[in-house]
């Protein structure tokens, strides 16, 4: 981050606040009254669900899942429309607000989290207050900081929680016989082994959170870093972390000359054998990944003893969405306790409840409680043991960009 990103930022901010004052929802049809309005004014329509389409189990669980349960059940339809970052569905909908669009909007609902939803709610994209109407809400336990806040930016009935996301750092045993048990032992663990190791180039997600785990063991822990980004703040706690990864470079593999894209890009090498690490916010569905062969079986999960970074996504209902009712209706289903199993099996896409457990009735407690336990993955209590909090949003583009600049281009 320099003086020119504050600039930057400034302008970013100042577009977003005259958005939000320019072009309001006046226009949108009346807020429905009860749920049962909701499912009403649902029958029939389509969901244009925009979401990161690089993640084959996500895809896999909409389509052959969720679509035929919200066809059946709620006589909506889902069309789901992949995209490869989703702040290209956050832009369509400031656009379209920009526009003056109140209503009639080409996004229906939108897999969120982080800066994007934070960039979204500054600008009042999303359909906030309405999501109190949705029954399954009394399965999420919002005195969880992790589930009230996302990254750092108070959700305030402007999202639906959908999964619980623990990241983690995935190897081969037939090939790590001794592995780390701390980040800064796996920083030590790539210099000894060269080549072997690599992790996509930030802004990819997988990638970023990589550099903030970095972060961390650097700066002594996410308590030593400030929620507000500042200029100070940053020049003393990335200064070391830059010389860090810059210096790591020509140990991760083909000498740091190129990076994959992105997880799945990561997982192929992984997969091939190019390397012996691969990481993921999803490691519940590693086990899915052995059972169809993609992965050896000797694939396993590293437990570090400082923890790794756990958050929630999320879904969001843009206020200007042309299907309003069928969105909030498909949020709904898709928080319900047995589309959450379904999501969770190990044989499924294998992404870990969004719902309070606890706040289950008893048949679904013990349907849960009776999942396959998997040899590579361990549980998620066991998993997210020592959890560390994400930054606050407004951390995370100055460090990718200062990733790009400080460790990419020199």
């Amino acid at each position: 981050m320099n003086r020119r990103w504050h600039a930057v930022a400034a302008l970013t901010a100042a577009g977003l606040l005259a958005a939000g004052c320019t072009a309001g929802t006046g226009d949108a049809d009346p807020a429905p009254r009860d749920f049962a309005q909701v499912l009403r004014e649902a029958r029939g329509q389509t969901v244009n669900l925009f979401m990161y389409g690089g993640d084959d189990g996500a895809n896999r669980y909409l389509d052959e899942v969720v679509a035929p349960a919200a066809r059946e059940r709620l006589d909506v339809r889902i069309n789901r429309v992949p995209i490869t970052d989703t702040a290209l569905a956050v832009n369509k909908v400031l656009g379209e607000k920009q526009a003056g669009r109140g209503s009639g909007g080409s996004v229906d609902l939108v897999w969120i989290n982080g800066e994007n939803f934070r960039t979204g709610k500054q600008a009042g994209l999303w359909q906030c207050g309405l999501v109190e109407l949705l029954p399954n809400m009394r399965y999420v336990d919002w005195s969880e900081p992790a589930v009230a806040n996302d990254f750092g930016t108070p959700v305030e009935g402007c999202e639906v929680p959908w999964s619980r996301a623990q990241f983690a750092f995935v190897y081969d045993s037939a090939r790590v016989d001794d592995p780390p048990a701390s980040l800064a032992g796996l920083l030590d663990w790539i210099r000894a082994h060269p080549g072997r190791f690599t992790y996509p180039a930030p802004p990819d997600f997988t990638g970023s959170v990589f550099v903030r785990h970095a972060l961390y063991a650097q700066a002594g822990g996410v308590d030593q870093i400030p929620d507000d980004v500042d200029q100070a703040a940053y020049d003393r706690l990335t200064a070391p972390l830059w010389q860090t990864l810059r210096e790591l470079r020509p140990a991760l593999w083909r000498a740091g000359e190129t990076y994959p894209a992105n997880e799945k890009e990561l997982n192929d090498l992984y997969a091939n054998g190019q390397v012996d690490f691969t990481m993921t916010y999803g490691p519940a569905q590693v086990t899915s990944l052995v059972e169809r062969g993609q992965f050896p079986a000797s694939t396993r999960t590293l437990l570090l003893d400082e923890g790794t970074i756990g958050n929630t996504n999320y879904l969001a209902v843009p206020a200007n969405a042309a299907n309003r009712s069928a969105a909030l209706a498909l949020a709904d289903l898709m928080l319900s306790p047995e589309l959450q199993y379904e999501k969770a099996r190990p044989d499924g896409w294998g992404q870990y409840p969004a719902v309070d457990l606890d706040k289950l009735d008893v048949e679904w407690r013990d349907r849960f409680a009776a999942l396959p336990a998997s040899a590579q993955v361990p549980s998620y209590d066991q998993l997210s043991r020592n959890s560390q909090p994400e930054l606050r949003a407004e951390w995370l583009p100055p460090l990718e960009e200062g990733w790009r600049r400080e460790v990419l281009q020199q």
